[in-house]
């Protein structure tokens, strides 16, 4: 019983730092690989052969 409780006790923990880490509106790391890709898809748009 402890055994389960220690597993879904860390599950818990997991998911909570993803949530404030990863998947964060404004400054997650989604939100920053976006913003940076949406950048870059600008700067490639602009060049001219």
């Amino acid at each position: 019983m402890r055994n389960i409780l220690m597993t879904v006790m860390m599950l818990v923990v997991v998911i909570v730092i993803f949530n404030s880490i990863i998947a964060q509106d404004t400054t997650g790391t989604r939100s920053q690989i976006e913003s940076q890709g949406n950048a870059a898809n600008t700067r490639i748009g602009s060049l001219r052969p």
